[in-house]
């Protein structure tokens, strides 16, 4: 075998991190499981049917519909695919915020909806006044992000719930990644607190469940009818997912890992990782950088383009925010140890370029 796993050791960028032990225990003994094909793969589709229901639990719905996705990127392509084929328009449009995963761009550019892409309040969270605004009578869904992929800014969800609820209009949260943070942090993104339709929840995030473990849910199983597909070759008569063939791994290993873990450990990893992500915060602003204060375990912040490119060229996995900012994840493999030692690295990178009239 060629090349090495990853080594997470220096990845600050990513919103994905090594599987629980028990999650890549149990990926590899589903590896070859299909819950694409549930008469014949009958143990991962109960499987499947309990991570669904455990999906609920976190996400505070009881008896939701859903499924096992690949990722975020899919479950939102049948967000706005379900609003879609459910709409009477010849004209359906999609309103979210600016602050949105670019996947519903894809979903945009497959399904042949309009989207309408609104601005942010000053503190990157969606304007509800814009997005009331934007919508009309072919608007079809509205989406709120809880937990956005550059900031961790969590919109303000029951206000925009109340505007789709405005226009009939499906609500959608996308929680890919804060879904699995969020129940411990206070603020109002479920479907305990407002009138949510779907909700996009990733289990290979913050969940540490093995890649791929998306999650879908709908508070309505009816709404999952408008996705389904007749399948006269298998045993199963229909099918609503995306995708047809689907491993059982990553079905296996969110089953896994939300057992171990639910509530107890993932509260502790927030509480973990929310101290790393304050802590980081400080001592980054303390080394001159302008800090974008964390709301959730992810920091923000100003960096001269030389000194990212040296962190780079360190071995530092780092990404960029929209408007250049240095971007740090404060995933489960995340440790302060690593965190005193990028902030060292920053602090010497940061006095180069100062020394060299950067």
């Amino acid at each position: 075998m060629r090349g090495q796993p990853q080594d997470f050791d220096r990845v600050l960028s990513s919103m994905c991190t090594e599987p629980h032990p028990v999650a890549r225990e149990a990926a590899g003994e589903f590896l070859a499981t299909n819950p694409g094909d549930p008469a014949t793969y009958q143990t991962v589709s109960d499987l499947e049917d309990e991570v669904v229901a455990m999906l609920g639990e976190v996400a505070g719905v009881d008896d939701p519909a859903g499924y096992v996705a690949s990722g975020g990127t899919e479950a939102n392509i049948q967000a706005v695919r379900m609003a879609r084929n459910r709409c009477v328009t010849h004209t359906p449009n999609v309103v979210v915020p600016e602050s949105a995963h670019f996947s519903f761009k894809k979903a945009a550019d497959v399904l042949g909806v309009e989207l309408r892409v609104t601005p942010l309040r000053d503190d990157r969270r969606a304007n509800v006044g814009a997005v009331e605004r934007f919508c009309d009578e072919d608007t079809v869904l509205v989406v709120g992000v809880a937990g956005s992929t550059e900031y961790g800014r969590v919109d303000p969800i029951p206000e925009l719930a109340a505007v789709a609820s405005e226009y009939g209009a499906l609500m959608h949260v996308d929680a890919a990644w804060g879904g699995f943070v969020l129940p411990f942090s206070g603020h109002e993104w479920s479907f305990a607190d407002a009138s949510l339709d779907t909700m996009t929840i990733d289990p290979h995030k913050m969940g540490q469940a093995a890649i791929p473990a998306g999650g879908l849910l709908a508070r309505d199983p009816a709404l999952f009818d408008a996705l389904a597909v007749d399948t006269p070759y298998l045993e199963s008569t229909s099918q609503a997912t995306l995708t047809g063939t689907r491993s059982g791994a990553g079905v296996a290993s969110a089953h896994a890992a939300m057992t171990e873990l639910w509530p107890d450990g993932y509260r502790e990893e927030y509480e973990r990782q929310q101290a790393n992500a304050d802590w980081l915060a400080d001592a980054l602003a303390d080394a001159g950088l302008d800090v974008v204060e964390p709301e959730l375990p992810l920091v923000a912040a100003s960096i001269d383009d030389v000194a990212f490119e040296s962190l780079r060229d360190a071995g530092w996995r780092l990404s960029r925010t929209g408007n250049d900012e240095l971007r740090v994840v404060c995933m489960p493999h995340v440790t302060r140890e690593m965190l005193e030692s990028f902030v060292a690295d920053v602090e010497t990178v940061t006095a180069t370029v100062a020394a060299d009239g950067g």
